[in-house]
This record gives C-alpha cells, sequence and structure tokens, in this order.
C-alpha cells in the first residue's frame, strides 16, 4: 500500500488556508487533513512549503506529452475543449493506467461549420471530417454521437471571424440553441467559444453554461456583466493567448523563467516565448477591466489557458496556467481567489468532485511549492513535489533548471 504522510506544510485545501496541518494519503486518496501525527508511515518534509490541491487547466487541446508536460508543473488535470475520438480515447485509456500523465476530460468533436472555425488553422494536419449539425433536426443526434464518444461536456463555437477580422461560415444560432436544449436534457454541460460581445450574448441567451473565452472586441457594458451573472454563466477568459495577441511580453518573460525553462524542450520554449501581435493592446486592457468587473458581480471566472502543442503561439500545457493565475492577479483577483480558480472553483463547476480540494477522502492529486502562492502568486512555480492519486512524480521531473 503506497501510504505517507506529509508534515511541516502550510496547507491551502482549495478555498482557504488550513495554517500547517499534516495530510495523510493512503492508496491514492486524502485519509485524514489535521489530527494526530500519524506513525509507521513515510514522512515526507514539507518545511517551508505550501500544499495545493492539483490544479486544473479548464481550457486546452491536449495529447500524451503535453500530460505528461503538464503533470509536471503541477497540472493534474487538463479539460479538453475540442479533440479527434480517434485519439483521445484511446489516450483516455493509457491515462487511466498511467498516473506519469495528467488527467483528461474532453468534449470530443466541436460542433462548428464544415468551414468554419477552427478549420482555418488547421489546413493540411490530416483531420478526419468533423460532424456538425445543419438543421434543428440534427441536434439531438449530434449530442448523442459526441456522449456515445465518451464526451464529459458538449462544446459549441459560435465565430463568424470577427474576433480574427474576417469572415467565416458558422452555425445558425438555433442549431446552438437546439444543441444546448439537447445536451442538458440529457445530463450534459455545454461550454461555448464565444470571443466577441455579441456571440457572447447570444451564447448566453441560449442557455451556455460557461464561455471557453472571454470576449475583448469592445469594452463590458453593465448589461453584459449583469447578463452572465444573473444566468450563473462561468467565464474562462484565457488571457494568455490574448496577452500574446496583443503582443505583451508575459509568455516571454515566463519561458525565460528557470522554474519553466528546465522543464521544456528547446521548440517548445522557443514557441512560449513567441507572441502572435497585431491587436492593439487596448483590448488586454478592456479585458481585465471586464474580469475585475465580472468578478465585482460575482461571476465565476475560472483558469485555462487555450493550451494547444504548438498550436497557440505564447501558450504551453502546464507553465501557462500559472502564467494564467498571475494575469488574473494582475486583473485584480488576489492569490488566493486565483488559486481558487485553478482548484476547487473549476472542480465544482466541472462537476469533478473528486478533486480540487485537499480533503478527506479526495483523491490524492497534490502539489507541494516553496515559499506561499496564496500571498505571492509567482511562488505557485517553485514546485517541490506533485503527486496524481498519490504517486509522486520523479523528482527529475519537477525541476527546471536554476
Amino acid at each position: 500500500m503506497n501510504e505517507f504522510v506529509i508534515v511541516g506544510a502550510k496547507v491551502f485545501d482549495g478555498e482557504k488556508n488550513l495554517g500547517q496541518v499534516d495530510v495523510h494519503v493512503a492508496d491514492g486518496v486524502i485519509v485524514s487533513v489535521g489530527g494526530p501525527r500519524v506513525t509507521g508511515v513515510e514522512v515526507v518534509d514539507a518545511t517551508g512549503a505550501t500544499l495545493l490541491p492539483g490544479l486544473i487547466d479548464a481550457h486546452t487541446h491536449t495529447d500524451a506529452a503535453m500530460l505528461r508536460q503538464a503533470l509536471t508543473f503541477g497540472v493534474t488535470t487538463e479539460l479538453d475543449m475540442g479533440s479527434v475520438p480517434a485519439t483521445m480515447i484511446p489516450l483516455r485509456a493509457e491515462v487511466e493506467a498511467d498516473r506519469t500523465f495528467a488527467d483528461v476530460r474532453s468534449a470530443s468533436f466541436s460542433l462548428t461549420h464544415l468551414d468554419g472555425h477552427p478549420h482555418q488553422f488547421r489546413k493540411g494536419l490530416n483531420d478526419p471530417v468533423w460532424p456538425t449539425a445543419t438543421t434543428v433536426a440534427e441536434a439531438a443526434g449530434f449530442v448523442e454521437d459526441r456522449i456515445s464518444e465518451g464526451a464529459d461536456y458538449i462544446k459549441l463555437i459560435a465565430e463568424s471571424g470577427g474576433a480574427f477580422g474576417f469572415q467565416l461560415p458558422h452555425v445558425p444560432l438555433e442549431i446552438h440553441a437546439a444543441v444546448i436544449a439537447e445536451a442538458h436534457a440529457r445530463g450534459k454541460m455545454v461550454m461555448a467559444h464565444a470571443m466577441t460581445l455579441h456571440e457572447t450574448e447570444q451564447m448566453v441567451d441560449a442557455g451556455a453554461d460557461g464561455l471557453a473565452h472571454l470576449f475583448a472586441d469592445t469594452a463590458h457594458t453593465p448589461e453584459i456583466v449583469d447578463r452572465i451573472a444573473s444566468a450563473n454563466v462561468f467565464v474562462v477568459p484565457t488571457l494568455t493567448p490574448l496577452a500574446s495577441i496583443v503582443g505583451l511580453s508575459h509568455s516571454t518573460d515566463l519561458a525565460q523563467d528557470p522554474r519553466v525553462a528546465g522543464k521544456l524542450a528547446p521548440e517548445l520554449r522557443a514557441h512560449l516565448s513567441d507572441t502572435f501581435g497585431g491587436l492593439p493592446t487596448s483590448h488586454f486592457d478592456m479585458a481585465l477591466a471586464t474580469i475585475a468587473a465580472l468578478r465585482q458581480a460575482g461571476v465565476d471566472v475560472i483558469a485555462g489557458t487555450d493550451a494547444a502543442a504548438l498550436a497557440v503561439r505564447g501558450v504551453t500545457h502546464g507553465a501557462s496556467l500559472h502564467g494564467e493565475l498571475q494575469l488574473l492577479v494582475q486583473a485584480g483577483f488576489s492569490p488566493t481567489e486565483a488559486l481558487r480558480s485553478a482548484t476547487s472553483l473549476t472542480a465544482r463547476r466541472f462537476g469533478l468532485h473528486d478533486r480540487g480540494r485537499v480533503e478527506q477522502g479526495l483523491r490524492a492529486d497534490l502539489v507541494l511549492v516553496d515559499g506561499d502562492p496564496t500571498t505571492t502568486i509567482n511562488d505557485s512555480l517553485s514546485i517541490r513535489a506533485v503527486w496524481r492519486q498519490g504517486t509522486r512524480l520523479a523528482a527529475a521531473s519537477t525541476h527546471g533548471s536554476r
């Protein structure tokens, strides 16, 4: 039996600071938090460190190599927002059997027009033909097929090209609404890609549960903030790719951090150092102001990166989630609120009731970091140890060059 007790660490349980308490783990599960010192088991000395729940990235497009990389940065679960089932189904079986990967959940195929987003970026990648729905009558079949592929939630792409400066064919709103209704009837949550204010309004009104991006084409209005809050819609703002699109140095600075650089292959380090550029920084400033308004209105803001191997410049799996937390703090979140957005809050909104907190009876998905990220968010990258379901990742994987 794999059994140990972590002693000497300050514990952030996903919601609040518990102070310095022992955490006892056996067979991949947290047995106790606090209480009398356990004897006769392996002791992990965590003096000077903070213990956190394993982090959850709420927006990725992933593969086996990237799930391994994510885990080295303390990301123990990725929520994939669009994948090919021929790849994802065997990957999930592999992840279930091998704890050197981050765990993964997926939407399977996203609903989009056959010539819509993201097909304009996927030329020459030998994709299979993505299934779609072209009439309201086809909505039920689309949902059933995704469920049969193992989809944990349904993903819609409401993208007419406005966010990219050109026109794209897109699925009509009435079909999106029908798919949302069919998904809800089958107990499935719906995530919506909407990157403009107009498309955001449409998806909120159609009944989407979560927004996979934050609009940044214009300033927010009190009306849209109220509509999102009143509908109990959560938002995954993906500030990291937006920072890249406006040409900020955020990802370049992250790539040069020795705690990051030592864990990345050269091509991934170069990719993280790159930026898209093209949009004025005012778009990023508007996004920060929108997030601040959503936070003030009580909207659940959840951390996600849109990491997709080498597809999104300035973003990489694992490391960029820490960068996203830093950007949330820049937007006015406290470090504790930012950490909550990548742990307990994400687990609650996605129905992952077995993780996201350091609590008796839950999975021992844990990350131990030097310092205290509940006061200094940058400390989240100072990773000393990572456990997925109580299995500790090899030390060589968790320490970057110094």
